[in-house]
């Protein structure tokens, strides 16, 4: 089994992937591999609903990292997607990336367990928290919880270091998300599929 996660920092060794660490070593111990796919500092176009992905099976705009996630989203279990606050927000980096990946690669991702992680240096985290979780939602993802909301603070990584209940949270989320999965593959074992999504209506508030 694996878990990916993504950094959606411009800080490759900052808060946010001081934070994915913590989560990726006690995965580790719990016998499943990770991987943390760094966003970069490079210009993200944003999601212009152009409809190509419809068309090609893949986002239109290539270069910025977001078709390669979504293919190793594919070989993958379980996702953390970990975000700096900004004001009160995640990053705006990580919901462009996010827009074009499910909107590009929705089958990657679906009834695959799912977790946020915000890093902030005092605010701002649980309305970070809750815009990230709406991806899970939407998309039939198990959520995997903590012993409380997956957040740590601190302005440095050395910060996050001192963050004693917020390592711990990561680690809690950790062992949750190995349980899930566990408990996903034993029911996939016993016959146990995934229910198949109705899709026949798609209405507006018109009509």
């Amino acid at each position: 089994m694996k878990v990916l996660m993504l950094n959606s920092s411009t800080h490759e060794h900052g808060c946010t992937d001081r934070a994915l660490r913590e989560i990726a070593a006690t995965l580790d111990e719990a016998g499943i591999e990770s991987e943390i796919f760094f966003i970069g500092g490079d210009a993200l176009r944003d999601c212009v609903a152009c409809g190509g992905c419809k068309k090609l099976g893949r986002c239109a705009f290539d270069g910025d990292g977001v078709n390669l996630f979504v293919e190793k989203a594919r070989g993958a279990d379980g996702f953390v997607f970990g975000s700096p606050v900004y004001y009160a927000h995640p990053s705006g980096r990580l919901l462009s990336f996010l827009d074009r990946a499910f909107y590009s690669g929705a089958s990657a991702f679906s009834h695959k367990v799912g977790a946020a992680v915000c890093s902030a240096r005092r605010g701002g985290t649980t309305a970070s928290f809750d815009a990230i979780n709406k991806y899970f939602t939407i998309a039939q993802m198990p959520v995997a919880s903590s012993t409380y909301w997956n957040m740590v603070h601190g302005s440095s990584a050395a910060d996050v270091e001192r963050d004693e209940e917020g390592l711990q949270t990561m680690r809690n989320l950790a062992r949750n998300m190995a349980w899930l999965l566990r408990a996903i593959e034993a029911g996939k074992a016993a016959g146990i599929e995934p229910p198949e999504a109705e899709r026949a209506f798609r209405t507006n508030f018109i009509r």
